[in-house]
């Protein structure tokens, strides 16, 4: 083992051993703590923000001078909007129920045992994440809330960013009495030493890496621990033949349109043929209008064609390929198709399993959606852009895991614990196999 590599390990060890040494503390640590550090964390942030931007300067600055993308050069930067935004992380991660210690369920057995299912933390939780800081705030706040401790590392480009912040946090730790070493911060940038983390069987609970689909695929081929993850988002809205066109139009836009850049905005449009004239002219009209590139079946790209008032808008043959493809830009791939039936197969197919949404006013074939779409997050009537922990009220999230094992879709404070058994007895012993009575 060479130099660097004998120091990374120690490096590694050393901070998953800090975070260990308080597990059995935080167990114990009550609520009214854990909520008055969150606050008070808060409040930190508000009073440091002009602190914040400055040595987040300094991350964008390097960003440029390694000639990041604008895109990756947005997701870094921290502006007064966006401590906003994590200074109500914090305060609503505080104002929400504290899940460790809850009882899910109890039942009494015939030989007089009760058993139950008590939520616990899952102990020490490593993320690794890329470009935005805030997630620094809402990965730590959460596992505060769960009793969990975290190892957060965020990369190269944000750590003068992620490390004001964390600063930040563990000075509210001081002030309320919440072991501080819960949260614990990479600081050096060398890539190998994730791979460190990932090795740490037995010290490492869970690893939950959130970013691009080569770090996620990365993280997933190194690790020996658990790992929480999504590849990727390849989401679709399907139009049904009984749809509300109206609400199609506005779904659709939303759903590409919004924020094209990130995993629950959609890569593919789905059409029934039976409404196809009716809906798509003026579908295409509105996205061409904003700059979405189309990218059509024979069907939908003869639509197009054949209308002279969409000359302007870009559309040209998909491929194969293209179905499968997470875009993360003004780019949408669509696809006709004659039933529900097929919209769900080619769902299955082609997405990964994330977000999903059919536009219908036919209940049957609502619920039909519902039960045989098999992604984390799946819809009705409704954007897929929604699919994010503080959308659905969990304050925050860890990330989206398309998972089957442990979590699926946003992981917040309940995906941060897991249910262990407990059992309470007044003295049973199974088929009555006791210490030898004595012959007297």
């Amino acid at each position: 083992m060479s130099t660097l590599s004998q120091e990374l390990t120690e490096y590694a060890q050393e901070i998953v051993s800090r975070a260990r040494s308080v597990l059995r503390e935080l167990t114990s640590t009550n609520t009214g703590v854990k909520n008055k550090t969150l606050l008070i964390a808060s409040e930190f942030l508000d009073a440091n923000r002009e602190r914040i931007k400055e040595e987040n300067q300094k991350d964008i600055e390097t960003a440029k001078e390694m000639g990041l993308k604008p895109a990756v050069i947005d997701r870094l930067v921290l502006n007064d909007k966006r401590i906003d935004g994590m200074i109500k992380v914090l305060r609503d991660v505080a104002s929400l129920p504290d899940p460790v210690g809850e009882v899910i369920k109890m039942w009494n057995l015939p030989n007089g045992l009760k058993v139950g299912r008590m939520r616990v933390p899952l102990g020490v939780v490593f993320i690794v994440y890329e470009s935005r800081p805030n997630v620094t705030v809402e990965a730590a706040s959460l596992c505060m809330k769960s009793s969990n401790a975290v190892i957060l590392r965020g990369g190269k480009e944000a750590v003068n960013s992620n490390r004001v912040l964390v600063e930040l946090l563990r000075q509210a730790c001081e002030e309320t009495g919440f072991p501080k070493e819960a949260i614990q911060f990479v600081d050096r940038t060398e890539r190998e030493l994730v791979w460190e983390f990932l090795k740490m069987e037995g010290k490492v609970d869970v690893a939950i890496p959130r970013g691009g689909e080569s770090l996620i695929r990365a993280v997933a081929e190194h690790a020996r621990v658990p790992v929480i993850k999504h590849y990727k988002g390849v989401c679709s809205v399907y139009v049904d033949d009984k749809a509300d066109l109206k609400k199609a139009w506005n779904i659709v836009y939303n759903a590409k349109v919004q924020r094209p850049s990130v995993c629950n905005a959609i890569e593919n449009l789905i059409i029934h043929r039976d409404i196809l004239k009716d809906f798509f002219p003026k579908m295409a009209y509105y996205l061409g209008k904003a700059g979405v590139e189309l990218r059509c079946d024979e069907e939908s790209l003869k639509v197009i064609k054949e209308d002279p008032s969409l000359s302007f808008v870009k559309a040209v043959p998909a491929t194969e390929e293209d179905y499968y493809e997470e875009f993360l830009d003004l780019i949408l791939a669509v696809k006709v198709v004659g039933n529900i039936d097929e919209a769900i197969e080619f769902i299955e197919k082609y997405g990964s399993k994330h977000s999903d949404a059919i536009v219908t006013e036919d209940y049957t074939k609502a619920m039909k959606f519902l039960r045989e779409v098999d992604s984390a997050a799946v819809y009705v009537n409704a954007s897929t852009r929604f699919t994010d922990g503080n959308e659905f009220g969990l304050g925050a999230e860890m990330g989206i895991s398309t998972d089957k094992v442990h979590a699926r879709g946003p992981m917040a404070l309940e995906e941060l614990t897991i249910p262990k058994f407990i059992i309470l007895g007044e003295g049973q012993i199974r088929d009555g196999f006791g210490v030898p009575e004595e012959n007297t």
